[in-house]
């Protein structure tokens, strides 16, 4: 950078950079502190002199020679046009960027988190969409049921006979040309659902590798020191509202860093330790006491509602519109309650709002993913067992009434938790103040909402396209209420590893939980006998068992038959694969300790 500053003329530059290499010229040039429109004229000089240089080398090159060359220009242009307007079809890229200046980090990862559920929501959908509901779309019945509004509330009446329900999914194989290619929708629903599952495992496994490699093994990236203030600085900015938005975010990460810094570590006399040891095991007692009555009304609640709906016409729409009274009981527990889990919070003053929203979170987990394993032994002991004709369906409904409900209930905490509490702190009760965004009571509202979602895969394939549009709808509620009802945190600190426990918690329990679920129903339930792609069967593994047998016959099939019997259906492979995967963890860890020492020891050179 300084050498290429070191010249006078423009034409040194432009020969300087024509003597590199393509990819130090192409670094040369972004590390130039240009506009866009300046580094494009100097790259395409820089072509030009190329290209007179190789005449004058070579002579001119062959026709063939040129078309080449020209057509990988042109695509390169090609790729950077598509590139920037990708770019700019970011729509949340400035607001994240808005938030991050005004609210800080900690209110950042929440956004962050959010993004990043959507993202893997369409990803989901578009998965089941193409190997599961398009080629249903091929063998799919007239729907004769007629649609009266009332079912985008239930999820019943007409939904019931179409693609979103388990139940409406045929158990033949899919062929649209006599003696043609056939689709046997049987092992595309199984092997679909479980490479998914497959997928998701790995992808939050390297999420959570890569945020933890970034946050705790890199930790002196986020340290404050003269390079937050001398190297920081981005001389593209010309825009007058993105410099303003940039000093901004360089402020609020320099008071974040210069908080962890000045940290007070306060002595407490030893009546003081009782009694903040006390208040803490009251609030714990008082926490875990109304998660356990919160489950126990849940539970008899559900027996109840499904008594009454088996004691009702099952098809009848104003009985099944009494089962959303589970679904609005469960939402305005997992609403009403974290409140009182944050006042609790409160009540017990925290040294650091980082060990407020932790502790919140882990009550708030503890409550919801009770509920959820309320739930689903309900759904996989007592709806299984009913007499329901298609009991994966009603299962697929119940799940659908949940997140329809839990989405309403978080435009309504936006509405009744910010705006009202904006409303009375700034006319009513002016000590109040505006309200702070309430981290660990969002983050937990998202974990539960995906949960859900991925329960409701199995039962309703289309479910994550339901989450997706209400993840959407949710970020930009949750953005103009956080920027008009809601106040910078009073205390600002730093999180740099918050997005790590995030992705740990959606691993660990939720995503396990759901592992434990879905094994069950896979396994060791008996599919309904009169709907679904596993009708007839004795489990839904059982599709697999016999398409083994059926390639048993076939010799070019034999080496899927040795993979399932060796592999797959294998204790001691499963053993072995956990056994390497702790080996490989154990070796990580030991590579990331000594990173961190190596680290330590080159900042004390550094800071001598």
């Amino acid at each position: 950078f300084c050498f290429l500053h070191g010249f006078d003329a423009e034409g040194d530059l432009v020969g300087s950079l024509a003597s590199m290499s393509t990819n130090e010229r192409i670094k040369a040039i972004q590390k130039m502190p240009e506009t866009m429109g300046k580094k494009r004229e100097i790259r395409n000089k820089v072509l030009k002199e190329i290209t007179k240089k190789s005449r004058h080398r070579g002579g001119q090159p062959s026709c063939c020679t040129q078309c080449l060359q020209g057509a990988a220009v042109s695509f390169r242009r090609f790729g950077n046009t598509l590139s920037e307007h990708f770019h700019q079809l970011r729509i949340w890229h400035k607001t994240l960027k808005i938030i991050g200046a005004e609210f800080g980090t900690s209110v950042l990862s929440y956004f962050v988190f959010l993004k990043w559920l959507l993202n893997f929501n369409l990803f989901s959908f578009l998965i089941n969409f193409s190997f599961i509901t398009i080629p249903q779309f091929l063998a799919a019945e007239p729907n004769n049921l007629s649609f009266t509004g009332l079912e985008l509330f239930t999820g019943a009446g007409y939904f019931q006979q179409t693609v979103l329900y388990y139940g409406f999914y045929t158990n033949a194989t899919i062929s649209k040309v006599e003696n043609g290619p056939s689709y046997n929708m049987q092992l595309a629903y199984i092997f679909t659902v479980g490479i998914y599952f497959v997928i998701c495992f790995l992808i939050l496994l390297f999420s959570m590798a890569k945020f933890f490699s970034r946050n705790f093994v890199n930790p002196q990236t986020f340290s404050v020191n003269a390079s937050r203030l001398l190297c920081t600085w981005d001389f593209n900015i010309t825009n007058e509202k993105a410099v303003k938005l940039k000093q901004k975010n360089l402020h609020t990460q320099i008071k974040e860093g210069l908080t962890e810094v000045n940290k007070e570590v306060l002595d407490f006399s030893a009546m003081e330790i009782v009694l903040r040891i006390a208040i803490h095991l009251f609030a714990w007692a008082a926490s875990l006491g109304i998660a356990v009555a919160a489950c126990t009304g849940v539970y008899f609640l559900s027996i109840n509602n499904l008594e009454l709906f088996m004691k009702g016409h099952r098809n009848d729409l104003e009985s099944q519109s009494a089962m959303l009274v589970l679904p609005v009981v469960v939402s305005l527990l997992n609403t009403l309650i974290p409140f009182f889990f944050s006042w609790l919070g409160h009540l017990e003053r925290f040294q650091t709002p980082g060990q407020h929203i932790y502790v919140t979170i882990i009550r708030n987990i503890i409550l919801k993913m009770s509920i959820v394993g309320i739930l689903c032994y309900y759904w996989l002991n007592i709806v299984a067992a009913s007499e329901s004709q298609c009991w994966e369906t009603l299962v697929g409904q119940d799940i659908y009434r949940l997140v329809l409900v839990d989405f309403i209930f978080c435009l309504l905490g936006s509405f009744f938790g910010e705006f009202l509490r904006r409303i009375i702190g700034t006319t009513v009760w002016v000590s109040l103040g505006l309200p702070e965004f309430d981290i660990g009571r969002n983050v937990l509202d998202l974990i539960y909402a995906q949960t859900l979602t991925w329960i409701g895969i199995l039962f309703s394939p289309l479910l994550p396209g339901i989450q997706m549009i209400a993840f959407f709808i949710v970020f930009f509620v949750k953005k103009v209420s956080l920027m008009r009802n809601c106040q910078p945190p009073r205390k600002v600190w730093r999180t740099a590893q918050m997005m790590t426990s995030f992705i740990f918690l959606l691993f660990c329990p939720s995503f396990l939980g759901v592992l434990s679920v879905i094994g069950v129903t896979v396994w060791r339930l008996k599919p309904s006998e009169e709907c679904g792609p596993f009708r007839g069967l004795s489990s839904m593994y059982a599709a697999v068992s016999e398409w083994i047998q059926i390639l048993e016959s076939f010799t070019a099939s034999k080496w899927v038959v040795w993979i399932y019997h060796n592999l797959i259906s294998s204790e001691l492979f499963f053993f072995i694969l956990s056994t390497f995967v702790l080996i490989v963890t154990y070796i990580y860890c030991e590579i990331i300790r000594g990173r961190k020492t190596m680290t330590k020891l080159l900042q004390k050179q550094l800071n001598n």
